[in-house]
């Protein structure tokens, strides 16, 4: 039977904590018959702002398969979702917000689409404005889409906290964050098998109050961390102005002293040109240089993220769960 994990960050949660787990028990017991079954679900409490910490232990009483784990202070969202991680015991592991703005009905959506796939990782892809506010939705957006592009790395602009993953692979990404690392990009560490769905997804919370779970400086804080988490090639094109500028350098310093030598009196301004391309060539050997550098200390940084030289994953349990999804789809045409 393959398990699943559930991992709720938990910071102001307070109005949602009980309708989430009621919802969620109701899939849970959608899933009987299923090769596949919800093990358990970690409300991880980061320094709740409100009551949150004595709900979830009250949950915890009242349905076994609920696993408190309270953090000392607050660390973060990021923090705390390493840490459930950390946690999980399932074949693959579910992180959703606690605000309900993540349906749990749509988890068996993101496992159908995994196995169909073949993929480690699906990411949820919302069809429209989350936030019902075009300011917020767009800046978001667009950070990712530059990230990707500086980058390199396509599945920057399909990240959302709202993932399913393969529970080796997310409990390895995780042991592997440090306090500077971005655990998305940790996961592209160990695989490149990454999709996402399209679902409907809205964040009642912020449409209704103006107000997110997490602050503004907290949004910045995930911002840096993926900024600074990631090789950016962008920086690399210095290195290429530099070694352009130290050839056009040798190039015009061949070109001159041939024109001195054959027609002399082109160049009527003694000096100049010789400044010039001195200027050019030292110019570019310095630019070269910081870009050697700079390569070099991405590369320190990567090693220092934890970036793993390999990993092994075994994804045979996959077809249980597809032979599932493909009897019940045909049962289905058939009626």
């Amino acid at each position: 039977m393959i398990s699943i994990s559930i991992v709720v960050p938990v910071y102001a949660g307070e109005e949602y904590l009980e309708r989430l787990a009621v919802r969620v028990e109701s899939v849970r017991n959608s899933w009987s018959g299923a090769p596949f079954h919800l093990s358990e679900l970690i409300f991880v409490e980061d320094g709740a702002k409100d009551g949150s910490g004595q709900i979830v232990d009250r949950l915890s009483v009242e349905y076994g398969w609920i696993k408190p784990l309270h953090l000392s202070r607050n660390y973060g969202q990021h923090a705390a979702t390493v840490a459930g991680i950390v946690q999980t015991t399932g074949d693959w592991v579910v992180v959703m917000d606690e605000d309900l703005q993540h349906p749990p009905e749509e988890i068996e959506t993101l496992l159908r689409k995994a196995v169909k796939s073949g993929s480690d990782v699906v990411y949820s892809n919302p069809n429209g404005a989350v936030h019902q506010k075009v300011g917020r939705d767009w800046t978001s957006r667009t950070f990712k889409s530059i990230m990707a592009r500086l980058t390199g790395n396509t599945h920057i602009t399909v990240f959302n906290s709202f993932r399913l993953i393969r529970g080796s692979i997310a409990r390895e990404a995780s042991l592997a964050c440090g306090h500077s690392t971005y655990f998305d990009i940790a996961l592209s560490w160990f695989t490149q098998r990454v999709t996402s769905v399209s679902m409907n997804l809205k964040d009642e919370r912020f449409i209704r109050t103006g107000k997110s779970g997490y602050s503004f400086n907290s949004l910045l804080s995930h911002a840096r961390r993926l900024l600074f988490s990631t090789q950016v090639k962008a920086l690399r094109i210095g290195s290429v102005i530099g070694g352009l500028a130290v050839f056009l350098a040798l190039i015009s310093s061949l070109t001159f002293i041939a024109v001195k030598i054959v027609h002399p009196s082109t160049i009527p301004v003694t000096g100049w040109p010789s400044l010039m391309i001195t200027i050019m060539f030292f110019g570019g050997v310095t630019i070269f240089m910081v870009g050697l550098v700079i390569e070099y200390i991405s590369i320190l940084v990567m090693e220092t993220h934890g970036k793993p030289l390999y990993n092994y994953v075994d994804r045979s349990s996959d077809k249980a769960v597809l032979a599932f999804f493909t009897d019940r789809l045909e049962s289905e045409d058939g009626r």
